[in-house]
């Protein structure tokens, strides 16, 4: 049962059955425990529970779960296909040069190679440079570190995804 002070997007959220509710969990992050972790705790009474039962359940997963995750996300310079939400996040991308375009390609191509996932960046509200200066600074970092940095970036990703689904009227 949610109250009137629950923002609508919860409320519907809140009473999906529970296949229709782990498909738009899924579609905030690919993590099949991240989603059924959230799924648990329902009904949530606001959406600052929602967000801290996101970031708990991003602090439990695993490495496996991590990759499950990062799977879901295209390289950052490249949105999949139709997709509206790795178009929107990559927004600051829209007007990079064909030259900032290239090196991105091929550091996410280094990246690649060395920690097995592709760079996974908050890219909301970033540039194209800024992107690009993030990916150079953490191609260096040990991948303990670089795991724990990427378990970071996909808590504030999953926040603002959460934050559509909260916010949503129809």
């Amino acid at each position: 049962m949610t109250s009137t002070s629950t923002p609508p997007g919860l409320a519907r959220f809140n009473d999906l059955e529970e296949h229709a509710a782990l498909a738009a969990l899924h579609e905030a992050c690919a993590s099949t425990a991240w989603a059924r972790r959230l799924l648990a705790a329902r009904p949530y009474a606001g959406a600052d529970e929602l967000y801290a039962a996101s970031d708990a359940a991003m602090a439990e997963l695993t490495t496996a779960d991590l990759e499950e995750a990062m799977a879901g996300h295209p390289p950052i310079g490249r949105p999949k296909p139709g997709d509206p939400t790795s178009a929107r996040e990559q927004r600051g991308m829209a007007g990079a040069s064909e030259a900032l375009k290239a090196e991105l390609l091929e550091l996410n191509l280094a990246y690649q190679d060395k920690f097995g996932h592709v760079f996974l960046i908050c890219a909301t509200g970033r540039t194209g440079e800024q992107m690009r200066d993030a990916l150079k600074e953490r191609i260096g970092n040990a991948p303990e570190q670089e795991r724990e940095i990427v378990r970071t970036e996909l808590g504030k990703i999953n926040r603002i995804r959460l934050a559509r689904l909260v916010e949503e009227d129809a």
